[in-house]
């Protein structure tokens, strides 16, 4: 049984404020992150994408809620620098487009985050392993289908992010390290976490104690 309910637009626009406000309070430890195997501007990028999603947000009147991550996904291409705007962005644009509804199960919610996970495998071509956003992506989605349950789903992408420092990574600017990449987190996998922590937390709220 699912935990967490039906997803409508409220709910959509929740889940993206809590990443913009998450993003937000770790935008200097993403960037640090990223210091160590990539550009150094991976927090400032998504600081920037999130602060037009939201000025975005205040303006947009969706009908149904993929309209909202169709949205989202359009102005993070347009506004993020680097690689991880064109794979968010097309990550939500594709979540966008599974969810035509007004609102959406959870077992919907999950195909849709499938078809945003296969956005970024396809258009990053990284598979697990690679250190990379997939490798918080797809142990999230596995866990959720798996335990139902979006805490369970933030708990995996978490784990999924750590994991990576023992990665050699194998795709995008790290991969130019090679054996210098080991020993360092990937600052992509780590965004993703605080993507799926921020879902869980909107839509599975802490349940209240027995009285």
């Amino acid at each position: 049984m699912c935990e967490s309910g039906e997803v409508d637009v409220n709910a959509a626009e929740g889940w993206i404020r809590a990443i913009a406000a998450s993003v937000g309070e770790q935008a200097d430890e993403l960037t640090r992150l990223d210091a160590a195997i990539g550009d150094a501007d991976h927090g400032t990028n998504l600081r920037r994408g999130f602060t037009a999603v939201l000025e975005m947000l205040d303006d947009l009147e969706p009908k149904a809620v993929g309209e909202v991550f169709s949205a989202i996904g359009r102005t993070l291409i347009s506004k993020v620098g680097g690689a991880s705007g064109p794979l968010y962005g097309s990550a939500f644009r594709a979540i966008g487009a599974a969810l035509p509804e007004p609102s959406a199960d959870d077992q919907q919610l999950l195909a849709a985050l499938q078809a945003g996970l296969a956005a970024i495998t396809r258009l990053g071509k990284a598979s697990p392993g690679d250190k990379t956003i997939v490798d918080a992506y797809a142990p999230a989605v596995a866990a959720f289908e798996r335990e139902r349950s979006w805490s369970a789903a933030a708990d995996a992408a978490e784990e999924g992010a750590r994991a990576t420092i023992s990665l050699q990574a194998r795709k995008g600017r790290a991969s130019y390290l090679g054996e210098r990449s080991i020993g360092h987190q990937d600052p992509g996998a780590t965004s993703t976490a605080l993507i799926f922590r921020a879902l869980a937390t909107t839509l599975q709220p802490p349940r209240k104690s027995p009285s």
